[in-house]
């Protein structure tokens, strides 16, 4: 009996800026891979039913909130629950915008960035997703983008000179940028790939047989 393992991945990461198609892929990714034993786990949706039990954020109109409503302590227990799955445990698919840097010096995951190069699109998608007018989505993700990027440089700043500047990945002197496309092992452009093509890619990526 051959001992050939059925994947060339023990757990996939899945990245991206909002409206780059991260949760769609997720939710492609699960109904493939479920019956198979997979598990999937968004770290956007599990902040956000955290946020909403605790009374820390009061949602509106379906927009999404940024990292400042969370404890710094909180909010690494979280990120670091999440690399402590992909190093412990086998089948796993994580979104979240940090999955893929988390997973930097980790065997055996497909880090998975996902972007959109026209951000009009990024836009449109938002307002669709959230039913919020067209500005209201452009200061939401700024806004978003501004304040978490913030917080996790400085968070992780330490782990960004560990893991990217001394794997070689990035130099001392460069700016920290969690989504460098040289982090990560696929990357997909969901502006001239559509959802079912971007599926295929990972399932081809972490070689799924028949």
């Amino acid at each position: 009996m051959s001992t050939t393992p059925k994947y060339s991945y023990r757990n996939i990461t899945i990245s991206g800026l909002p409206g780059s198609g991260s949760t769609t892929l997720l939710k492609g990714l699960k109904e493939e891979l479920t019956p198979q034993g997979w598990q999937g786990f968004s770290g956007g949706e599990f902040m956000r039913m955290y946020a909403e039990a605790k009374g820390i954020f009061q949602p509106q109109g379906g927009l999404h909130h940024d990292a400042s409503h969370y404890e710094d302590d909180f909010d690494r227990q979280v990120d670091f629950g999440m690399r402590d799955k992909l190093t412990q445990e086998t089948n796993w698919v994580i979104e979240s915008w940090l999955s893929g840097f988390l997973a930097q010096g980790v065997p055996g995951v497909l880090k998975v960035l996902m972007t959109c190069s026209d951000d009009a699109v990024r836009i449109d998608r938002i307002v669709n997703r959230d039913k919020v007018d067209v500005q209201t989505a452009k200061n939401n993700i700024h806004s978003r983008m501004d304040n978490n990027f913030t917080k996790w440089k400085r968070l992780y700043a330490d782990q960004w000179s560990e893991w990217v500047v001394g794997s070689k990945k990035a130099t001392a002197d460069e700016p920290i940028y969690f989504w460098k496309p040289e982090l990560y092992d696929l990357v997909i452009d969901t502006y001239s790939t559509n959802q079912a093509a971007a599926l295929k890619l990972v399932l081809d990526a972490i070689n799924k047989k028949s």
